[in-house]
């Protein structure tokens, strides 16, 4: 293709209505015609990355592989398309007017009085614009965060009315809203849909396609109805039903032709229609699955859905790929002791001890992995999961009573998880830990190898605390073991206790390389165990 065709994806009515889904799922359908496709989030906040944020105000915090903190969309972006993002991935009004702060500091602007047009707005195209020209894409899909309607989100709208100029028929605006189902009133109602597209089009934005969330199936004559009030036509009207898994969405649009009408529109050749031949088939195991597996999942944030997203949704696709229907339970870990600990943990096939940061729920993860480790139970500990089962192990198994990590405890004796040298002189927080991919060497012989089936592999990581290689004599001879290592820096990765059926913790993140049709190995073998489980 010579030119990069541009889509963006605006939601309206309300929020959370699955905008980065159907980017992705669309993404999917382009991708499944041999088309090179990325997908970019904008984020209407003023942060300049989404790393401080905490999970309560935004879910789960996504580290791309160039070790960008971003948001929790660009995570669907690469389980469905197979891809690896980066910061180029995941913009902020923050970043923007960071970006052209600095430019006026510079004097890019010449003395200019510097506005929000065309100087916002001229740097937001040049992130669009650019992004794929550098990359050579066939399609950049950029999701536009927030409600047509909100006042953060305004600059980006307009942004996207001018390049709707500039792009012609290299643009496509698709435009996601709520149908809702008045149960007193038996009917659903498409005034909030004709409300929100009008509110688009008084920003200067006429819809090319209309995507319409809703519980209940339209009717043709509701489809009819949209399509004449909105000014879209009838084919380029799709709506987008719940279904049992986001996996399934994919296929629902296609049957409806949503790739076809998108192509047809920007006069591109439809040519025959992808079999998805991959997607259906782990589609098919999910349908397939009997028996169950139960995994505990152990963190402080198990009320929120999107805290561990990643993590979910890895564990959920391993489960498939081993004939098994996830059965996901969420332990609050603040509500673990070491006398209820065998009550909510005793019907576990498999434990995970989730990540975070602080002191808070740090004890019933201490009081989960003694359970799981004497009980044999095969478990992974994530990041903070790993450090927590150095410092367990210390306690219980080495006799240091009082270990700990210098995070939670800095006057500890035994501190067996401490501060990484590169980051003790830091005071930013923002963007500031180790983050992104790094090398990892695997012990010949150790789980993870097997699992892994190489001896250097490369994971993503979000971290400020690493374990203490003055004790690592100590561990290894009472039965845990250090079998991944960076090479550049000797920083502990994996550990892992051989003469258990399964037991391991990891510094990094297995989760963010974890994708629909390649599942990450270490929680494949982390399922085969839970499924192998008595």
């Amino acid at each position: 293709m010579a030119d990069t065709k541009y889509i963006f994806v605006t939601g309206g009515v309300v929020s959370s209505l699955g905008k980065g889904i159907i980017a992705a799922s669309l993404g999917k359908l382009l991708q499944a015609r041999g088309y090179k496709v990325t997908i970019q989030k904008f984020d209407p906040y003023i942060n300049i990355d989404p790393g401080t944020l905490n999970p309560y105000e935004h879910g789960e915090c996504y580290v791309t592989v160039d070790g960008h903190e971003a948001d929790l969309d660009l995570g669907h972006y690469e389980r469905f398309l197979n891809i690896q993002t980066t910061k180029d991935n995941n913009i902020t009004t923050g970043r923007i007017y960071q970006n052209v702060i600095e430019k006026e500091r510079r004097g890019d602007y010449l003395g200019k009085t510097v506005q929000v047009i065309p100087h916002i707005t001229d740097e937001i195209k040049r992130n669009i614009k650019s992004f794929g020209v550098k990359n050579k894409f066939d399609f950049v899909i950029t999701e536009i965060g927030g409600t047509v309607g909100d006042i953060e989100s305004t600059p980006f709208l307009e942004a996207v009315r001018q390049l709707r100029w500039e792009l012609g028929k290299n643009c496509f605006c698709i435009h996601l809203t709520y149908v809702p189902y008045i149960a007193a009133a038996g009917e659903v109602k498409t005034k909030p849909t004709q409300h929100s597209v009008k509110e688009l089009q008084t920003l200067g934005i006429q819809p090319d396609m209309l995507v319409l969330r809703t519980e209940k199936k339209l009717s043709k004559e509701i489809l009819d109805k949209v399509a004449l009030f909105c000014n879209v036509e009838l084919d380029a009207v799709i709506q987008s039903i719940d279904v049992s898994t986001i996996y399934e969405v994919p296929v629902m649009i296609q049957k409806q032709g949503m790739d076809e009408v998108l192509l047809r529109k920007m006069n591109m050749p439809i040519g025959e229609k992808p079999n998805l031949e991959d997607w259906n088939a782990f589609l098919q195991k999910r349908k397939e699955a009997k028996k169950n597996v139960i995994i505990k999942l152990v963190g402080k944030y198990v009320e929120l859905p999107d805290a561990y997203k990643s993590i979910n949704e890895a564990l959920l696709q391993s489960a498939i790929y081993h004939d098994r229907h996830l059965v996901l339970e969420m332990c609050h870990s603040e509500k673990i002791t070491g006398e209820n600990v065998a009550e909510i943990l005793k019907d576990a096939d498999g434990i995970v001890i989730a990540p975070g940061f602080g002191q808070r729920g740090i004890d019933g993860k201490f009081a989960a992995l003694k359970y799981a480790r004497e009980n044999d139970i095969p478990t992974l500990g994530i990041c903070l999961g790993m450090q927590c089962m150095v410092i367990e192990f210390a306690r219980n198994v080495l006799g240091l009573t009082d270990a700990n990590s210098s995070e939670m405890d800095p006057k500890a004796k035994d501190l067996v998880i401490d501060l990484m040298e590169k980051q003790k002189h830091i005071t930013n927080m923002g963007a500031t830990m180790r983050l992104g991919a790094y090398d990892c060497v695997l012990k010949k012989g150790s789980l993870a190898n097997k699992a892994y089936g190489k001896t250097k592999i490369q994971e993503r990581h979000r971290h400020r605390y690493e374990f203490n290689n003055n004790y690592k004599e100590q561990f290894e001879a009472a039965g845990m073991k250090c079998t991944g290592i960076n090479p550049e820096t000797d920083l502990v990765e994996v550990v892992e206790i051989p003469q258990l059926r399964w037991f391991l913790g990891a510094q990094f993140h297995p989760e963010y390389n974890s994708t629909v049709v390649s599942p990450n190995p270490l929680f494949m073998s982390f399922m085969d165990a839970a499924a192998k489980a008595p």
